[in-house]
């Protein structure tokens, strides 16, 4: 079970660095920020991308310590 999680660990990392790489990309201003100053609101895909990297992260938080109690 111990090789399942810390699989599924990778698994959900390796997503997790592509969809933050899709929304850096998206912003268009580089990795450190935008020079943008006004505030904007997301919309359509940007808030698909933005919600499921909330989603994959707590998923990631979660199999993490699940992985660390089950040793």
């Amino acid at each position: 079970m111990e090789t399942y999680l810390s699989l599924t660990v990778i698994v959900i990392a390796v997503a997790l660095i592509g969809i933050i790489l899709l929304q850096v990309r998206g912003q268009g201003a580089g990795l450190f920020g935008s020079a943008q100053t006004s505030f904007r609101t997301r919309r359509g895909v940007e808030l698909i991308l933005y919600r499921f990297t909330i989603f994959l992260a707590a998923l990631f938080i979660l199999i993490s310590l699940i992985s660390i109690l089950a040793r």
